[in-house]
């Protein structure tokens, strides 16, 4: 592990010398994910894009890159644009990127099952705000959303992500 590597801790997150307060996926930590299980993945991913909502903030930072109306994430485990952004119309399954609350207007893309995508292992792991604190996701790491605003200003494209296989 390096300085600038986050790692996911049972007490939060580890970055930047100090813990930042998170939840996981409602399915707990597992090393064998799932599409629908709503568990975070063990593994060593990177993080490897941020989107943002320009009509909501700044862009902040040079590499983020806007969520426009009709952006979507593809997590149809049978169509070939599965774990993949997407744009509407598309009759799959997929989730809405620019959302009516918050909840992805910062969202740190990570290199999980990505880009070349093994059907059925479970679509997008982001780094995005929370609900509310203790909340479950459905696989993601969400934050307040002060605390990943933070986070997106410290780290770099690529910056290494850890779940441990301890936390299983």
């Amino acid at each position: 592990m390096t300085p600038s590597d986050m790692v996911l801790t049972r007490q939060g997150l580890r970055f930047a010398g100090r813990k930042w307060p998170c939840t996981i996926g409602r399915g707990g930590v597992q090393a064998d994910k799932r599409e629908g299980d709503g568990a975070t993945p063990v593994g060593v991913h990177r993080i490897v894009g941020l989107l943002y909502r320009p009509d909501r903030m700044a862009k902040p930072v040079d590499w983020a890159v806007p969520i426009r109306p009709g952006d979507l994430w593809s997590d149809d485990p049978g169509h070939e644009d599965y774990n993949l952004m997407v744009r509407a119309p598309y009759p799959h399954s997929h989730e809405t990127l620019r959302r009516a609350d918050p909840l992805y207007d910062l969202v740190l893309l990570t290199d999980w099952n990505w880009p070349y995508a093994e059907r059925g292992r479970g679509s997008a792991i982001f780094l995005h705000r929370w609900r509310r604190p203790g909340f479950p996701t459905e696989g993601c790491i969400a934050f307040r959303p002060d605390h990943l605003r933070r986070i997106v200003e410290m780290i770099r494209y690529e910056t290494r992500f850890i779940v441990p296989v301890s936390l299983t």
